[in-house]
């Protein structure tokens, strides 16, 4: 047992180190992950470690970046691809959901593409606009990819690792407010989930609450603050948006009766959409209250002096919690 403190994004370069020395078949590609260690550091001396064969830095040009990795895929490499900002994913979209996605279904399941994408997301930093979006629905709704993101270090190890490791494309979204956050692992453990289970990271009975990401943490205050107040929420870490494990949300809300679904992204056609209609379906004679949601709101990410108010904290959490309680 070697357990180690590891911040969420040295957790992500120890994984990505560990998926370098397992197969040499991995390469790391993106703007500036080789010699700088890229924006968040989270690739900072693999480069130096493994060699600028493995570890390259390419051109801005996000289309290319995922138009090569994809070929590299299909000659038998496991490319893992940096995207700096959520935002600058859009030039590469094309690439990822016209071809990416398409290459399974379009040979019949012949041909793979173990290809991960990581993209940086979400707000809370005080960055500029393209710097704080949320566009994991997007990528949710195209079939042919996984799409996964974890809340803290320890998944961040294990499902980067388990991402490299798949034959499936993974767009792997990290919560970029969560870089700095530390825990205590062993680090030689194996992981406890597959890539694609939920999590109950707090246990209760009066409410479920889902959430994902960045998002997690503040669930789990928010259970505190209900637990002084006489009120025992369960909090579920989704950690995969494609596919969702449905069946530990059912089985959660079987035992409470109510539901919020918590997420950065606007509510609007969101993930919080797709889930409230499921378990709406699933568990309809169950619910003691109409699922509700809680996410940014339906605009453009603002300023950064008003994302305080755009990103839901635990008094929007709990103001929900309230609303489906009374119902």
């Amino acid at each position: 047992m070697t357990t180690t403190t590891l911040s969420f994004g040295a957790a992500l370069n120890a994984g990505l180190r560990r998926a370098l020395e397992h197969d040499r078949k991995v390469v790391i590609m993106g703007e500036d992950v080789g010699r700088l260690g890229g924006v968040f550091r989270v690739t900072d001396t693999l480069q130096k470690d493994f060699g600028d064969n493995r570890v390259i830095d390419t051109p801005l040009a996000e289309s290319g970046i995922i138009g090569a990795a994809f070929g590299m895929a299909l000659r038998g490499y496991r490319p893992v691809c940096e995207i700096q900002f959520d935002g600058f994913v859009y030039p590469a979209f094309d690439q990822i959901v016209s071809q990416v996605a398409k290459i399974h279904y379009r040979t019949q399941g012949r041909v793979t593409a173990p290809l991960t994408i990581r993209i940086p997301y979400g707000g809370g930093i005080g960055a500029v606009e393209h710097h704080s979006e949320s566009p994991e629905a997007y990528f949710a709704h195209t079939a042919g990819l996984r799409v996964v993101t974890p809340s803290n270090p320890a998944d961040a190890f294990h499902m980067i690792q388990q991402s490299v490791a798949s034959d499936d494309p993974v767009i792997f979204f990290e919560p970029k407010r969560r870089y700095w956050d530390k825990a205590d692992f062993d680090v030689d453990a194996e992981p406890d989930l597959p890539l694609h289970r939920a999590r109950v990271a707090r246990e209760g009975t009066d409410a479920t609450i889902v959430a994902y990401g960045s998002v997690v943490p503040t669930a789990l205050s928010a259970a505190a603050v209900a637990d002084d107040e006489g009120h025992s929420l369960e909090v579920i870490d989704l950690r995969s948006l494609s596919p969702i494990d449905f069946d530990t949300i059912e089985q959660s809300v079987r035992k409470t009766g109510r539901l919020v679904v918590a997420h950065e992204a606007s509510t609007f056609a969101g993930l919080g959409a797709e889930i409230a209609a499921r378990i709406s379906e699933r568990c309809f004679y169950q619910l003691d209250a109409p699922v509700l949601r809680v996410g940014g709101f339906d605009v453009p990410y603002p300023p950064a002096k008003l994302e305080s108010h755009h990103l839901p904290d635990a008094d929007r959490l709990l103001d929900a919690v309230d609303r489906s309680l009374a119902a």
